[in-house]
């Protein structure tokens, strides 16, 4: 597939959002998301915040009420939507100036959207209110997400679980290189493991749209690093577009000693240094693939609280062997392959080896 024409100019016409009609959204004071607080936790413009004109419940029975008595589902409507809207004037719209201008939308841009916009253009601010509401956003996010992949050139971290492809990842990024984290923006690390305590997934539409967010920052002319993922990460899929420009792209496969490995799996993994009984009970699903002789080994290092010992072995027996038949076949990707070693992933040597890795494949 051809790459498209390098510069910034086209990235802001794949994804500006003056195709919806309105100024970037940073630009706004304030961007209102006047949905209900599920469809605002569904999926949101980055920044908005949720200043519902009717609540869940409330939405809920302006609808119902809504099939069997319009009139009534108007009524019901308008009485919490003044009620609603009066309750935030005070402690958030008063602390506006009128120099301000507002970002306004709900789900097709229509009555809940209006009722907000009528009364801030009443006390004297600019507003303006998304054509087409979150549905019409939803299809741009979609467009954007097809197109823009194309736009950059990618280098992608490869290696075995515990490698350190994240910790390269973050320095990178804090050296003030492009950096796409999916892992962080999935909440997931990506493996039967990979679950983050306390921190569920977002929505497959929430994610897509903190990614469009993300990658319209980059700028085209530099590469950008990412980590070699599956076409999943825990239960959020990549966009088809990006998946592919990463299989075409370089791959910088990262070598770890053991012992780095392992200390990283005990901070990284911290929850599971201090349950290892609990992270064996999350690996019982590959019964069928490592067999019960093994799981019973894991076992017996948990219970005995030798968690750097299981580390290793979960990682020797079974995701090094995963990666390298990946490796035998290619990952399935297509782009030109190497090998980086890094001896060390502790300060101060490490970020000197990021530096270097990054000066060696810039072009």
């Amino acid at each position: 597939m051809p790459r498209l024409t390098d510069n910034a100019e086209t990235v802001a016409a794949l994804v500006h959002p003056h195709q919806l009609e309105v100024q970037e959204f940073g630009s706004y004071a304030l961007v209102i998301d006047a949905r209900s607080p599920r469809e605002y936790a569904e999926d949101h413009i980055p920044g908005a915040i949720n200043l519902p004109v009717v609540n869940d419940d409330e939405y809920a029975e302006v609808g119902t009420t809504h099939r069997s008595d319009q009139h009534a589902a108007y009524l019901i409507g308008v009485e919490y939507s003044l009620r609603n809207i009066a309750a935030q004037i005070k402690p958030l719209i008063s602390k506006y100036t009128p120099q301000d201008r507002f970002l306004v939308y709900c789900f097709r841009g229509g009555k809940r959207s209006r009722l907000w916009a009528d009364n801030l253009r009443t006390i004297g601010f600019e507003v303006d209110v998304l054509a087409g509401g979150w549905k019409n956003y939803r299809r741009w996010v979609r467009a954007g997400l097809q197109a823009l992949p194309r736009a950059f050139m990618f280098r992608v971290l490869g290696g075995p679980t515990g490698c350190g492809k994240t910790r390269v990842l973050h320095e990178l990024q804090r050296q003030g290189h492009q950096a796409l984290e999916l892992e962080g923006l999935a909440c997931h690390r990506g493996s039967l493991l990979g679950a983050l305590p306390g921190q569920p997934q977002p929505s497959q539409k929430l994610f897509d749209s903190a990614l469009l967010d993300v990658m319209r920052r980059f700028d085209p002319g530099r590469p950008v690093w990412v980590e070699a993922e599956s076409k999943k990460i825990g239960n959020l899929q990549l966009p088809d577009a990006l998946f592919e420009a990463m299989q075409r792209s370089s791959v910088l496969n990262i070598t770890t000693p053991m012992s780095e490995r392992v200390r990283l799996w005990r901070e990284d993994y911290a929850h599971f240094a201090a349950d290892p009984v609990g992270m064996v009970h999350k690996l019982e699903p590959l019964k069928t693939l490592v067999g019960k002789e093994l799981l019973a080994e894991w076992m017996e290092l948990a219970t005995s609280g030798r968690a750097d010992a299981l580390f290793e072995s979960v990682m020797t027996r079974h995701y090094d062997p995963c990666y390298a038949r990946s490796a035998k076949r290619g990952h399935g990707a297509t782009g030109d392959e190497h090998v980086v070693e890094l001896r060390s992933l502790q300060p101060p040597g490490f970020a000197t080896a990021v530096a270097h890795l990054a000066e060696a494949f810039s072009d």
